[in-house]
């Protein structure tokens, strides 16, 4: 375009320099019409970007890995003049969103939509947008530019993978000494009755005693015992390992792990947390993300939702040792409860931990991520003497290598039992 306009340039002052040398008008009636031209082109250009707005619809702010992101726009052109051509940049940092588009030939007030689906390979928090939109005039002189600082935010939780046959150690499911706490959901275990209060559920109203009684009567539900979970998630950046990746050519409804532990970590602790959250167990939350993040246990999908917010936009940057971390939370867990640790930490110093564990009534389960099987050269002690060293102390594993299928890795198949009991 600068070489199109310097020609123009370079026209008017021939046809000044003849006009001045032969005194003839035609040479001025030329310079003024290519003149004329430019300043023409340089209107035409500006109203091509500013009588037009762009709409962006964005069906959820919610995403998941594995699932598509819905985009919607729409550009509507409020000009007597038609728009020939029109570029939309989109400036959106969600991988592989492409939203960016040629407009063809706007009619004057016409209108041109488009539609973007994304699917979703990474979580995390992502802005959407800005925009900027580029046109010309006919005659390719000028170039305008147009800005749209407006953006947006979608939350892309992690990937969630259906577990069939996860094995639970025996002793942990409801029973033991009744801990006489109500609770303000439905339970297993009815404690009594009393009088309906307003916003209780139709569901807690027993109907017998309401009959007898000749008024709302409804159940009043205690805490089941013993029943708790808990899952504690390693995210030490000492722990996890990585190497570079790209994300291209995933496709709609595809579940992509990049080769970085802490990944499969997370999507680990999210898939254990709807398993168990679906079947109504209460079900406890513990990391450093790099911040603290502790739920106390809760059930259902409020509490899912929440976990799933932690762990999309959880980053590994925490100096604290899973050990310590261990240590420190610890006294969460009462005797009876189940803690299912997930790490990729081959060190000593949160095994001895999980062992104190054991020994304190806690059930133990360890999700053990292999850090040799991301391809980067490790030294130190294998995953498998790191199980067998778990498996001594009572405390029952699974095993996770990169590549694996995570729903076969978290099946009984790939289960193993402490060689003894401790208590």
């Amino acid at each position: 375009m600068p070489k199109r306009r310097n020609a123009i340039y370079a026209l008017i002052i021939a046809c000044l320099f003849g006009g001045l040398t032969t005194g003839r008008t035609f040479f001025f009636s030329l310079a003024y019409m290519f003149g004329l031209l430019l300043i023409l082109a340089c209107l035409w250009s500006w109203l091509s970007v500013n009588n037009v707005r762009i709409a962006r619809n964005t069906r959820a702010r919610r995403a998941q890995v594995g699932k598509t992101l819905d985009e919607y726009f729409t550009v509507q052109s409020s000009s007597l003049l038609p728009k020939l051509w029109l570029e939309v940049r989109d400036y959106s940092t969600l991988p592989a969103h492409r939203a960016s588009t040629i407009v063809p030939t706007l009619q004057p007030r016409g209108a041109y939509r488009w539609s973007v689906h994304t699917p979703c390979a990474l979580r995390g928090e992502f802005r959407l947008g800005g925009l900027t939109l580029i046109s010309g005039d006919p005659f390719g002189l000028y170039q305008a530019t147009r800005h749209i600082p407006a953006t947006s935010s979608v939350l892309v939780y992690p990937a969630i993978v259906q577990l069939a046959d996860f094995h639970l150690p025996g002793g942990i499911l409801s029973g033991g000494d009744a801990q006489r706490q109500r609770a303000y959901f439905v339970t297993t275990n009815a404690a009594g009755i009393r009088d309906y209060a307003p916003g209780d559920g139709f569901s807690r109203i027993h109907w017998r005693s309401t009959a007898r009684k000749d008024k709302l009567i409804v159940k009043e539900f205690e805490l089941d015992p013993l029943a708790e979970l808990w899952i504690m998630l390693d995210l030490s950046a000492a722990a996890h390992v990585s190497r570079p990746y790209h994300v291209e050519g995933v496709a709609e409804g595809e579940i992509f792990l990049p080769p970085d532990s802490a990944e499969y970590a997370i999507a680990l602790a999210a898939s254990l947390s709807s398993h168990f959250l679906v079947k109504e167990r209460a079900l406890g939350f513990l990391a450093h993300t790099p911040h603290r993040n502790a739920m106390q246990p809760d059930r259902g999908a409020r509490q899912l939702t929440r976990i799933l917010e932690t762990l999309a936009l959880a980053k590994v940057e925490s100096d604290l040792p899973f050990a310590q971390v261990i240590s420190l939370e610890g006294h969460y867990l009462s005797r009876g409860a189940t803690a299912i640790l997930i790490s990729a930490d081959m060190s000593d110093g949160w095994l001895a931990e999980a062992h104190l564990l054991v020994r304190r009534g806690v059930q133990v389960i360890a999700v053990l991520i292999d850090p040799h099987s991301f391809g980067v050269g490790l030294s130190g002690r294998n995953a498998e003497e790191t199980r067998a060293r778990l498996e001594i102390g009572g405390v029952t594993t699974y095993l996770v290598r990169y590549g694996d299928n995570l729903s076969m890795a978290l099946s009984r198949a790939n289960l193993r039992l402490p060689s003894r009991a401790v208590w």
